[in-house]
């Protein structure tokens, strides 16, 4: 399994639509709507390189309202219970 990571950046009338279109693609897991310098966190959990490259250039990045992406691609986790905790909302 790869995971990447891809910072959005969205029209920012549109980010809850945007968020719903992109959560809705194959290959995306979540999305999470933050604050700062980016506007959304798409995690992308394929089989393979080529996947990611069809889930983020071919489909995420053509969803209308995306302005910029920005991707990251994971190549080691520590723990599950740690990218958990670091995406949580806290209402545990």
């Amino acid at each position: 399994m790869i995971t990447a990571i891809v910072f959005v950046n969205a029209d920012v009338d549109r980010i809850p639509e945007v968020a719903e279109q992109i959560a809705a693609l194959d290959g995306v897991s979540e999305v999470y709507s933050v604050t700062g310098q980016i506007d959304l966190i798409a995690m992308i959990r394929v089989s393979d390189h080529e996947a990611i490259a069809s889930v983020v250039a071919d489909k995420l990045n053509k969803v209308d309202g995306v302005l910029a992406t920005e991707t990251h691609i994971a190549f080691r986790a520590y723990s599950q219970h740690d990218l958990e905790s670091a995406f949580s909302l806290g209402l545990d």
